[in-house]
């Protein structure tokens, strides 16, 4: 027992031992064979499988979801009276802008206890609208107030206001007692002004200097009216005249009267007598015609000499008229010239005179009093404060966020207004803007994994949700090297306890009609002639080059088309590059 004991000691001695060695002698090498050892190994061909698929290439933005259409929101002017209220207070907030939806004709503030109302329009609010005031914002107030659209703030509009404020708690702001006493003192400056003009023209004109020349000019105007009476009043001919030449035109009658019995007398002494059929007709005897012929021959000289007479006579009735005329004209012009001598001589001595100097200033001021009451009253009686009216281009919207607290006073922005629509801003590299266009389809992922469609609606300075402001308050300077986009998602459902949170968004910016050879952009190569191939590999180290055209990258990859049909196929494996 004690024997085999010893001998499984040795033996296993003898195994410990050769263990040691064999590992002792693994470790050691020799120099050809450490030289062998660091050569590097033998070059071999990294490569990837050509695949075919549809390829579409997207750009990747890390936006916000927000709510669109962001618009600051300020007061236009006063709120209350030209003075901003009682004494001259302050805008002060008295109840601030309530984020959350707000519809046309609520209340979106009130400064001192007054209303400032939402309404619809494009145009902003930018002066009070008084009795008189004509516009667009005025039409854009009139559809609002549901009342004729004429663009005119006229008693129609004014009276529809005072409903409006009525029905919703206000009293339409309407002159106070300061405002009344100082349209009453403006009236009785022009009242005095005017009595003052008066008193000085009478004074001027009662001089006894100007008395000759006033009566001068009066009579001188009389003259002239009396020619210009003459002159509208003067007949064609006169009464003696027209009856000479009634009894001319009755001689010419009774000559011409003569003349055709002479003529009908001698016509008949010309007849031959008629004679009985049986018995044989006498041989005719000259008749003396001769004291006929001498009757017809004296009435057409009697006619001749009457008719002379008349002609005569009517040419003697346009001379004369012709000269009463020229008479009258010429006295009317000289009637005139002596009027406007007088009138002339009249002025001079008016310019002239001591008073003269006293009633041009009393004009002045007449014209200075006008001018300030007309002035007070474009802005008295009923008004539409400028400040109380806020018009907003887009109605419902919702008040995203109230710059103002009650207490504040009213500097600048009150609150920003936002449309109840979803988007999502960010920005993308300039060389990647040059990709997109308004309307491409996109994805958008939420923080949870949720993947929602959308629409790129904007990319420039059209998405920039506010403007950049660097000092100052001066607009910025945009970074040159990023271009601000602005998406639209498909669905709104579920967005609105995201808003404010991150979005990964993917457009698609290309894609493919449909599948097609698709390799790795480190496989094309371009070759010395300028083509672009790709190198397929075969057995062990070898390759074949084969020459195609590139279409879309997306994603890494390319749509590659071998040049020669049936050179590539989808299985083969291109180099990527030599390891």
């Amino acid at each position: 027992m004690r024997r085999s004991r010893v001998l499984a000691l040795v033996v296993a001695g003898v195994l410990v031992i050769a263990g040691v060695g064999w590992a002792v002698g693994s470790r050691l090498r020799s120099p050809a064979h450490e030289a062998a050892a660091r050569q590097p190994p033998k070059p071999s061909l990294v490569t990837a499988p050509v695949e075919r698929r549809k390829l579409t290439s997207t750009v990747t933005v890390s936006g916000t979801l927000t709510y669109g259409s962001p618009l600051p929101v300020t007061l236009a002017g006063m709120v209350g009276g030209a003075n901003g209220g009682a004494n001259g207070a302050p805008q002060r907030v008295t109840t601030a802008p309530d984020p959350g939806p707000i519809r046309e004709g609520d209340v979106l503030m009130q400064v001192n206890g007054r209303p400032v109302f939402a309404l619809k329009g494009k145009r902003p609010m930018y002066r009070p609208l008084v009795p008189g005031t004509e516009g667009d914002d005025v039409k854009q107030l009139q559809r609002a107030l549901r009342v004729k659209v004429t663009g005119v703030f006229d008693a129609a509009t004014v009276a529809a206001a005072k409903r409006w404020y009525v029905k919703r708690g206000y009293r339409a702001q309407e002159p106070d007692l300061e405002s009344r006493k100082t349209l009453q003192q403006l009236r009785q400056a022009v009242q005095t002004a005017e009595e003052t003009l008066v008193a000085d023209r009478k004074a001027l004109d009662e001089g006894l200097d100007m008395r000759p020349l006033r009566l001068r000019h009066d009579n001188a105007r009389r003259d002239l009216r009396a020619a210009e009476r003459a002159l509208a009043g003067a007949p064609e001919i006169t009464s003696e005249q027209e009856t000479q030449l009634a009894s001319l035109r009755r001689a010419v009658r009774a000559a011409e009267e003569q003349v055709l019995t002479a003529e009908q007398a001698l016509t008949e002494a010309r007849k031959p007598e008629p004679t009985p059929t049986t018995t044989p007709a006498p041989t005719p005897s000259a008749v003396d015609t001769s004291l006929l012929e001498m009757k017809l021959a004296n009435a057409r000289q009697d006619l001749y000499d009457a008719q002379q007479a008349m002609a005569a006579y009517e040419e003697q009735v346009r001379v004369d008229r012709d000269r009463r005329l020229e008479e009258l004209h010429k006295a009317v012009r000289t009637a005139k010239e002596a009027e406007a001598t007088a009138a002339q001589a009249l002025s001079r001595a008016r310019k002239v005179s001591p008073l003269r100097m006293k009633v041009t200033h009393s004009k002045a001021n007449l014209a200075d009093a006008r001018t300030v009451l007309a002035e007070f009253r474009k802005t008295y009686g009923v008004s539409v404060p400028a400040g109380e009216i806020v018009f907003l281009p887009k109605l419902p919207a919702r008040i995203d966020k109230a710059e103002v607290k009650p207490g504040d006073t009213i500097e600048g922005k009150v609150a920003t207004v936002t449309s109840s629509t979803f988007a999502v801003s960010g920005s993308v590299e300039a060389k990647e803007a040059k990709l997109l266009r308004p309307g491409q389809e996109a994805s958008m992922e939420t923080i949870d994994g949720t993947q929602l469609s959308a629409t790129l609606a904007a990319t420039g300075e059209e998405a920039r949700l506010t403007p950049e402001e660097g000092e100052n308050g001066q607009k910025g300077e945009s970074d040159t090297g990023s271009v601000p986009i602005l998406l639209t998602p498909g669905s709104a459902k579920g967005l609105k306890s995201l808003v404010g949170s991150p979005m990964t968004v993917r457009i698609s910016v290309g894609s493919t009609d449909g599948e097609v050879l698709a390799v790795p952009v480190a496989a094309v190569v371009t070759s010395a002639d300028g083509r672009p191939r790709v190198r397929v590999a075969l057995d062990g180290d070898r390759t074949r080059e084969v020459e195609v055209r590139t279409g879309l990258t997306a994603d890494g990859d390319v749509e590659v088309t071998p040049v020669r049909a049936g050179e590539l196929k989808e299985g083969d494996r291109v180099v990527v590059s030599d390891v």
